[in-house]
């Protein structure tokens, strides 16, 4: 397949030598449906939408799009990518768009990166990407995940005083046509490019700079690349969507939404205020999914400590599905808990203070009333790779029961950081059909405990080794300030979040 502007033809990308691109110095690529497989970037404008704006500001893009469609095809393509930015940008905090860009769209973005393009993109030394997109919106992703040097975008219009997009563009506009040419120009001088790779037509104008120009054709066999190709993993994203908001999803999302909220009150309350050996049987009856699997300990004698149940995090509903796994109340603690949440929490939930002498005190009190669980990550994560584990409980029992977690989630997740953190639970139970799995372990031979003998710190590496050889999550060092100074801007703690909420 060949295109042609300016007397020049420009081949397919599959007709580019990889092994010879490495000696080439420069590229100058497009992102939508060239470095990515999909040619539309409406499924990212709607996650800047929703995320950094609300589900109602995401409606509205929705219900917009034919109009967009419209402006797009037989307008102006700049028209089409305006009125995309002014419904998702217009009264936004530039901050609030800028950490949705980084903790939301590279995930999504990750999945659809295009192989064939990234092979010649990544063998190149200098990597510009040159796109319409608003430029903080894409900048994240392809500096920190493709390994991009500079991104030439449509910059958007701020407002000095509020510190918020007024939905229109900076001079010289949206960056299309004859737009991406001089922003190459400019960007390079005399040196130009020594290659150009596009999708579209209007492409074809800083195409017909470069030394060399391919074409990427749209493919329904075309494939992403693997997510070990990757500069780096992606282990922390935010936001609430599991699946690409692209249109059709969009609309079958929304309209769930009203039934997904009946849904998830009866989910909860319903349930509330039941023992806890009767709810896996009222969580069938609702459509929740609950796998439990290996022994499950007996509750401790009378004048003994309970059992300390040690798992990975992956929502706050952790401690509350073991204790229906074992059919009794057990304790809980937590960082960055509210007061609300305990308060209407069905299992006694306990605040830790972070401060190590106190927190080992509470602990030990808990343990001497009865069972507790506790997540030494001290914080959730998404994907399949487990947390540093902090020391603590090791010190403070050797009735050590390990408990490997997952949850499956098809429409919602059940986290977040930058959100409401109160809404988790409500959100895990929106889903049509949730899943939750529990596989407790033997408890931790006396060998390898600290009574025995054992640091701490080698007791909760061999505790998360044993629960990620279970589970097939990779083991990190990342802590829970790593994921929150990511997502959020913050360390984490309650009192941090909220002030930093209020000074946005």
């Amino acid at each position: 397949m060949a295109s042609k502007k300016q007397g020049r033809s420009f081949p397919s990308i599959i007709r580019c030598d990889t092994s010879e691109t490495a000696s080439y110095e420069s590229i100058a690529a497009d992102l939508d449906g060239t470095l990515l497989i999909s040619r539309s970037s409406f499924p990212y404008f709607m996650l800047i939408a929703i995320e950094a704006g609300s589900l109602l500001r995401g409606l509205v893009l929705l219900l917009a799009l034919p109009l967009i469609i419209i402006s797009y095809l037989f307008v102006s393509e700049a028209l089409g990518i305006q009125i995309l930015i002014f419904i998702s940008f217009a009264g936004l905090k530039v901050r609030d768009i800028e950490l949705a860009s980084r903790a939301v769209l590279p995930r999504f973005y990750a999945a659809d990166v295009r192989a064939e393009s990234f092979e010649v993109f990544d063998k190149c030394k200098r990597k510009v990407v040159v796109t319409a997109n608003p430029t903080l919106m894409v900048e994240p992703f392809v500096k920190d995940f493709l390994g991009g040097d500079k991104v030439l975008g449509t910059e958007i219009e701020v407002n000095p005083k509020t510190k918020k997009a007024t939905g229109f563009v900076k001079k010289p506009g949206v960056l299309v046509g004859k737009l991406k040419r001089a922003a190459i120009e400019k960007e390079f001088g005399d040196e130009v490019p020594d290659l150009g790779i596009g999708d579209r037509s209007s492409d074809h104008d800083f195409m017909a700079l470069c030394k060399e120009g391919y074409m990427v054709p749209p493919s329904k066999s075309a494939r992403p690349i693997p997510s070990d190709r990757l500069k780096k993993p992606i282990i922390f994203h935010d936001g609430r969507l599991v699946q690409r908001p692209d249109p059709l999803n969009a609309l079958i999302t929304y309209l769930w939404l009203p039934f997904a909220f009946v849904l998830c009150i009866m989910r909860v309350y319903i349930n509330l205020p039941l023992p806890e050996r009767i709810v896996p049987y009222t969580y069938a009856m609702l459509g929740i999914k609950l796998k439990i699997r290996g022994n499950r300990p007996p509750p401790p004698s009378p004048g003994t400590p309970g059992n300390l149940y040690v798992c990975n995090h992956r929502t706050a509903l952790d401690p509350i599905i073991i204790a229906i796994a074992l059919g009794r109340k057990v304790s809980c603690v937590s960082y960055s808990v509210s007061r609300l949440s305990r308060f209407l929490s069905p299992i006694p939930t306990i605040a830790l203070s972070g401060d190590r002498v106190a927190d080992a005190a509470r602990i030990t009190a808990l343990l001497q009333k009865g069972d507790l669980v506790v997540c030494p990550e001290g914080t959730t994560c998404r994907e399949p790779f487990l947390l540093r584990f902090s020391a603590l409980f090791a010190e403070m029992s050797d009735r050590i029961v390990p408990v490997a977690m997952d949850c499956k989630q098809s429409m919602f997740y059940g986290t977040t950081v930058r959100g409401v953190k109160f809404w988790d639970p409500y959100f895990f139970f929106m889903n049509p059909r949730p899943t939750y799995e529990a596989t407790f372990l033997d408890r931790l031979p006396e060998e390898m405990s600290c009574k025995a003998g054992k640091s701490a710190i080698e007791v909760a590496n061999y505790v998360q080794k044993v629960l990620g050889d279970v589970l097939g999550f990779e083991r990190t060092g990342l802590t829970r300030k790593d994921k929150y100074l990511l997502l959020g801007g913050n360390d984490g703690k309650v009192e941090s979040m909220y002030n930093g909420k209020k000074g946005m």
